[in-house]
């Protein structure tokens, strides 16, 4: 009983520092620096960029008025929360709030794309990592699908910088 106890302590210090050090990144970010990435991390940092790319998009489109591929990139991103949320779901975890601060849109269409660009090619590395790590095979399929998604993404980016 001792040792149940202990560890539940250590678990619970692990997760609070776990939580502060996350405070001031998250998303592909943090996951590109974290060393030491557990399940729950890793789905964290995942739903936290998806979320982030979600809200990110819906400024752009909102205050800058571009539409495509925004717009349809938006309704994936979505689907790539949704996909998320039940592996948190069918793994016994809390989905974690949404916690996407405001943003503030780019100052014009080129740095829109840009903005997006970027973001895709920090999202493609984070599955990258997590991609080379010892998964589950559901993970492991949710993981492939939204890195293939993401270079989906990033091609429309690519081809709208590449147009103006």
């Amino acid at each position: 009983m001792k040792k149940l106890v202990v560890a539940a302590i250590l678990a619970t210090v692990v997760l609070v520092s776990t939580a502060s050090a996350a405070a001031a990144l998250s998303g592909a970010k943090a996951a590109i620096g974290d060393r030491d990435l557990t399940l729950v991390d890793m789905l964290t940092y995942a739903l936290q960029d998806e979320r982030s790319a979600r809200a990110e998009y819906e400024v752009i489109l909102e205050k800058l008025g571009v539409s495509r591929p925004f717009s349809t990139i938006i309704k994936a991103e979505e689907a790539h929360i949704g996909h998320l949320v039940d592996l948190f779901v069918t793994h016994g975890l809390a989905v974690p709030p949404d916690d996407t601060a405001d943003l503030s849109a780019p100052k014009d269409q080129a740095s829109a794309f840009e903005a997006g660009r970027q973001a895709e090619i920090d999202n493609i590395a984070m599955y990258d990592k997590f991609l080379a790590q010892d998964l589950p095979a559901d993970v492991r399929r949710v993981f492939v699908q939204l890195n293939a998604a993401s270079h989906q993404h990033l091609r429309a980016f690519t081809n709208n910088i590449a147009r103006r």
